[in-house]
């Protein structure tokens, strides 16, 4: 097994090229409302993690 992070090994290049072919799968005005989809599963994910539950108001 690898001990280094992924993207640790991934170069400048190789990090434009999926960049370049993301941009040509999904176009230009896809993308922002891919990544504002994934923002919303790791805020989802991580509050969940974290026993945060949206139904009930905070206390404080």
């Amino acid at each position: 097994m690898l001990n280094t992070p992924l993207l640790a090994a991934l170069g400048a290049q190789e990090i434009l090229v999926i960049l370049v072919v993301v941009l040509l799968l999904f176009g230009g005005k896809k993308i922002p409302e891919l990544l504002g989809g994934l923002g919303k599963g790791i805020r989802e994910f991580k509050d969940g993690k974290d026993g945060v539950d949206q139904s009930e108001p905070e206390k404080r």
